[in-house]
């Protein structure tokens, strides 16, 4: 007997756990000494290989948001963060590579009394980290699903009258 099917036609993994969407967190990193810009780097080895996407990961159990923004960034790029704020959420679906995930985006500016640029401490998952302009993304096809979403709906961290 083939293995159960979510009501989206995934493949469940069992009958006792459905198919549900994970949480991420991505966030947006600005700094004064790169303005118009936050830290974006290539995805290696998992889901959205390849692509750019923000710093992030998935959220913990009992974890806050902005706690999970300011150890995700701290990992992968060695920042520390302040002023850490709500952003965005996207509801990001990918049903051909299986992917579903509700990313809430925070956005954060560099503590640059510690370090003002990134250091890529995960290179098993990221080619490398580096400041895009906002406005001179790379194309939306070689964006994390989360990330295009974000642009989709329109959401710039630098203006303040989104949504």
């Amino acid at each position: 007997m083939p293995p159960p099917l979510a009501p989206n036609g995934i493949t469940q993994t069992s009958m006792a756990e459905p198919v549900r969407p994970k949480v991420g967190v991505g966030v947006l990193v600005t700094s004064h000494q790169h303005p118009g810009c936050v830290v974006v780097g290539k995805r290696k080895g998992a889901a959205g290989s390849g692509t750019y996407a923000l710093p992030g990961g998935h959220l913990e159990f009992g974890e806050e948001w902005a706690d999970c923004a300011t150890r995700e960034v701290l990992e992968e790029t060695g920042l520390k963060l302040k002023n850490i704020r709500f952003a965005t959420v996207v509801n990001g679906i990918k049903l051909s590579e299986n992917y579903h995930y509700i990313t809430i985006f925070m956005q954060a500016e560099v503590d640059s009394s510690y370090r003002e640029e990134p250091v890529n401490l995960e290179p098993d998952k990221c080619e490398g980290w580096e400041w895009f302009a906002w406005d001179k993304f790379p194309d939306h096809d070689q964006l994390f699903r989360p990330l295009q979403c974000c642009r989709e709906e329109g959401y710039n961290p630098f203006h303040t009258n989104n949504r």
